[in-house]
């Protein structure tokens, strides 16, 4: 596995998508203009949600983006995780591949597969991915479970888990649908993975992507007017396992900042790594909210 940059990932993840024909879309505004259930965008599928329900219309069916986002209140909210998480953030960038319509399933897993196995190189043995089980009102996403499997992932590396995991919704409307994420094994020790681990509070296991599959508007859970595909890969956790650290603050996203809060900006030392790190995310996060 090569050791990149951020920098160097968000610009691969970008080219990538836009060689399978998606157009790249920059970043909007942190600052939701048009949307009264939102005051900051929290997701890369924020600034397409009237795509996604089929009340605006876009010149491309596919984008792929690399979003400003921000989670300080309501459902997506860290605010409370910054400090003790090493790989939580107020604010951090969303990389996204969006299909309006276009590809699906299919389409979404065998890319998704092909950039991590493929063009990032992360080691087969150390992925996991986890599909929705189903409920009363949302069937078992079996679809996705056979295309990871035919991607010539072991069965026993597909997991099921309910909606707090794998039922993807922004809120109490817009659309939403079951997702399909996948997990990193970062431990040294490959004997002490085990399945367990997925989904759970151990470190040793990061969660860097999600494929949710737009199907339903939630408010109605009626199906949406065209299947559809919305990715999120955080660029900051990317980052950390790509260059074999054990924290997104260590990774050279944060690294020169910190050292310069600790060299010349620290009045004391008592200034620990965790206390560095919402005095490190919230000058960043006010100066995009004035641009």
């Amino acid at each position: 596995m090569e050791k990149l940059s951020t920098a160097q990932i968000r610009e691969r993840y970008l080219a990538f998508f836009e060689r399978y024909g998606h157009t790249r879309v920059p970043s909007t505004s942190l600052v939701v203009a048009d949307d009264p259930t939102l005051l900051f965008v929290n997701s890369g599928m924020v600034p397409f949600k009237d795509v996604f329900l089929g009340v605006e219309k876009r010149p491309y069916t596919r984008a792929v983006t690399a979003q400003k986002c921000l989670r300080v209140s309501g459902k997506h909210n860290d605010l409370d995780e910054v400090g003790p998480s090493p790989r939580h953030q107020t604010f951090f960038e969303m990389l996204g591949n969006f299909s309006f319509g276009d590809y699906f399933k299919a389409g979404a897993i065998e890319m998704a597969w092909q950039l991590l196995t493929e063009e990032f190189k992360l080691p087969v043995e150390r992925l996991w991915l986890t599909v929705f089980e189903g409920d009363d009102e949302v069937p078992a996403d079996d679809e996705a479970a056979n295309l990871w499997i035919a991607q010539g992932v072991d069965p026993a590396r597909v997991l099921r888990f309910g909606r707090k995991d794998n039922l993807w919704v922004m809120g109490d409307s817009g659309p939403c649908g079951p997702n399909s994420e996948i997990t990193v094994y970062t431990g040294d020790d490959m004997s002490k993975m085990r399945a367990a681990g997925v989904n759970s509070d151990d470190p040793d296991y990061v969660e860097i992507w999600n494929n949710v599959f737009m199907q339903y508007e939630r408010a109605t859970m009626q199906k949406l007017p065209a299947q559809s595909v919305d990715t999120g890969m955080g660029l900051e956790r990317m980052a950390m396992v790509m260059q074999g650290v054990r924290s997104n603050y260590d990774t050279d996203a944060f690294v020169r900042i910190i050292a310069r809060i600790m060299a010349e900006l620290a009045a004391t030392s008592c200034i620990t790594g965790r206390s560095l790190r919402p005095i490190v995310l919230w000058p960043i996060t006010a100066a995009l909210l004035r641009s």
